[in-house]
């Protein structure tokens, strides 16, 4: 089987367990290769797309049999940007992983699979991040075993509304709240792309965090 991965962002922490995955389909038997942006597809079997930012219409998916996207929700609530973040800090700890056909508008294909996992609540943004990978990987070697038997499902449900964009002020703390009512969203920012940090008496400052054990 021929089989594409799309992911835009070469410096994505996704991208390792990705070269991991191809380079085990390929021990397979199949031919498996990643790409980073969709001029360089050059069609097959299945494109997956993981972590794409660009919008992929007609002229890409014809190149393949099925092009399928990973959306951490389960749908059809959570369509839009980042959903297992906006869950986690609305108290989620569990998390549903759909696989999902491309389809216009976005998030709305229909599903070939979904699966969760759970989170304890003590996991900071890398260890949420295996955990999710884990799950994406699962449902792309799943997608590839299963190609000619599975039935894709429509949607059934209401959406509610799109899911914004994380953006760098999403990652701002408040001085006067505690740690405990902030710990979610501080555990959940990604300190290389978008820090967290505090305005305080007239200044800018960053705030890290790194776990040293848990307290069990």
């Amino acid at each position: 089987m021929k089989i594409s991965v799309l992911s835009t962002d070469p410096d994505h922490p996704v991208i390792n367990s990705l070269r991991v995955w191809i380079e085990s389909m390929n021990c397979e038997g199949h031919s498996a290769n990643l790409v980073h942006d969709k001029a360089d597809l050059q069609g097959g079997d299945i494109l997956f797309l993981v972590s794409c930012s660009q919008m992929i219409r007609d002229k890409e998916r014809n190149k393949y049999k099925a092009t399928l996207v990973l959306h951490a929700s389960d749908l059809p609530k959570g369509r839009g940007w980042s959903p297992h973040i906006w869950s986690i800090l609305s108290g989620a700890n569990q998390i549903t992983v759909s696989l999902l056909e491309a389809r216009d508008p976005v998030d709305t294909g229909a599903i070939w699979f979904k699966t969760k996992f759970d989170l304890e609540g003590h996991e900071l943004l890398s260890e949420i991040n295996a955990k999710l990978f884990e799950a994406e990987l699962t449902l792309m070697s799943r997608a590839v075993e299963q190609f000619d038997l599975v039935v894709p499902k429509e949607q059934v449900g209401e959406p509610g509304i799109y899911l914004t964009k994380r953006l760098p002020e999403d990652s701002e703390l408040d001085p006067h709240k505690t740690i405990a009512e902030q710990f979610d969203l501080l555990r959940t920012i990604d300190a290389h792309r978008y820090p967290a940090f505090i305005n305080y008496r007239g200044g800018k400052y960053l705030i890290k965090i790194e776990k040293v054990g848990n307290d069990k």
